[in-house]
């Protein structure tokens, strides 16, 4: 089996086997992904939480909002804020899309999916997660969360796509991190305040979906 660790082992070269198994899960992404023919959002939030949990009921929300303004709803197809916004999409009547990973722990895609794939490789997924979105909204999560958020911001930054809107529901949550970024990082000069138009802070799912629809109408 063609593994991250073995691929990412600074101690050999990728063998043609792992080369092939890279451009195939591409491929299958892209073919996936060709099939959405209308405006996507791309939701990150935990795997972790459940169902009662105040991020799942608001992911829940914004699900059946993206789906009521026509849009497709991308997820990594797990469970918790994952599930809820698969769940919400698909209940309104919305296309809803999975996009998962093998993990050791993983619980597989969740059943509220139309669309899924799934990845060995967290690359080409996350590839998959950017390539079909016009804006993002960003749930409470952890570690993965972080990583997707500043990945996509980091993308936007650059200049290496355009400037999607990216909504960061829950200002209860993400406030701290807001503002160690003014204490810290803009404070010594490592950002600077124009950043800060990069991500646009909420608590409503309504008013995070018409700031992504909104947003994408304005710029197309």
């Amino acid at each position: 089996m063609v593994d991250d660790r073995g691929l990412l082992d600074s101690r050999r070269p990728l063998t043609a086997e792992e080369r092939l198994a890279i451009e195939h899960e591409f491929e299958e992404g892209f073919g996936l992904l060709s099939q959405i023919e209308q405006p996507c959002v791309t939701l990150y939030g935990s795997a972790r939480l459940p169902e009662s949990d105040p991020a799942c009921v608001a992911a829940r929300a914004v699900g059946r909002e993206f789906a009521g303004r026509g849009w497709a709803m991308i997820t990594g197809g797990g469970p918790g804020v994952m599930e809820a916004a698969n769940r919400g999409a698909q209940e309104a009547g919305g296309l809803s899309v999975g996009l998962g990973i093998q993990l050791p722990h993983e619980q597989g895609i969740n059943p509220y999916v139309d669309l899924a794939y799934t990845f060995k490789h967290f690359y080409a997924r996350k590839v998959c997660f950017v390539k079909p979105a016009e804006g993002f909204v960003v749930m409470p999560g952890g570690i993965g969360t972080l990583d997707e958020l500043f990945e996509v911001l980091v993308l936007i930054q650059t200049g290496k796509t355009a400037k999607y809107p990216v909504v960061l529901y829950d200002s209860a949550f993400w406030g701290g991190l807001v503002d160690w970024m003014r204490e810290q990082l803009l404070a010594r000069g490592m950002i600077s305040k124009e950043d800060f138009d990069l991500f646009f802070v909420c608590d409503d799912a309504a008013r995070a979906a018409d700031f992504v629809v909104e947003s994408y109408k304005l710029n197309s």
